[in-house]
């Protein structure tokens, strides 16, 4: 959806379209969390891993994943992380990404940020040295779920 710029904010000149950079939905999952471990206190440190099944740009995938968290003072939440996806046939796309995020009720967390994907495979060559935006939630019992937006 693209924005416009109100003409009274600038008088004299047209209106003009200004571009989405978040393209199509390319991918989503369903998984739980497996592990978890505190890495520091100081600052509260954690690592995080899983597994999921979803679709990437409309393949089946069976994916895993770790990232690791640091609490800051405010209590938001920065995170790193990496991970791999794959298909029944054998190819894969990894990615690195980093997010923040926040808690929510009884220890669920949600995070935004970006994916960058690698993959030698002709199912992902669309997004292989390419990024997507991500959601990622986590609930109270470990379910996870994420949506992936192309990075245009």
């Amino acid at each position: 959806m693209a924005n416009r710029e109100f003409p009274e904010q600038h008088p004299g000149e047209c209106i003009r379209e200004v571009g989405s950079m978040i393209g199509d939905q390319i991918g989503e999952s369903k998984g739980r969390r497996t592990a978890r471990r505190v890495l520091s206190t100081d600052p509260p440190t954690a690592e995080v891993s899983f597994e999921d099944k979803g679709t990437l740009l409309g393949v089946a995938t069976t994916g895993m994943g770790s990232y690791t968290s640091v609490v800051a003072p405010d209590g938001s939440l920065h995170g790193t992380g990496q991970g791999m996806e794959m298909t029944a046939d054998g190819d894969t796309a990894t990615w690195t990404g980093h997010g923040v995020g926040k808690f929510g009720p009884e220890g669920a967390v949600s995070y935004r940020g970006m994916l960058f994907f690698r993959s030698a495979s002709p199912k992902f060559a669309r997004i292989n040295n390419g990024c997507a935006a991500f959601e990622y939630d986590v609930d109270a019992a470990g379910n996870t779920t994420s949506k992936l937006w192309e990075w245009k």
